[in-house]
């Protein structure tokens, strides 16, 4: 197991960053419903 991490550990935490950056730059598309965002994913914003 720890194999596994060590090789795809990356490549996980790239995937990671690229959703949050995304979810930063989207709105919920139900009004009552915007989940909090993490500490620091502001800096992520492209506007």
């Amino acid at each position: 197991m720890r194999n596994w991490i060590i090789k795809f550990g990356g490549v996980i935490s790239a995937l990671a960053l690229m959703i949050t950056t995304l979810n930063v730059n989207a709105a919920c598309t139900f009004y009552a419903h915007q989940p909090k965002l993490p500490d620091g994913a502001e800096k992520l914003r492209k506007f």
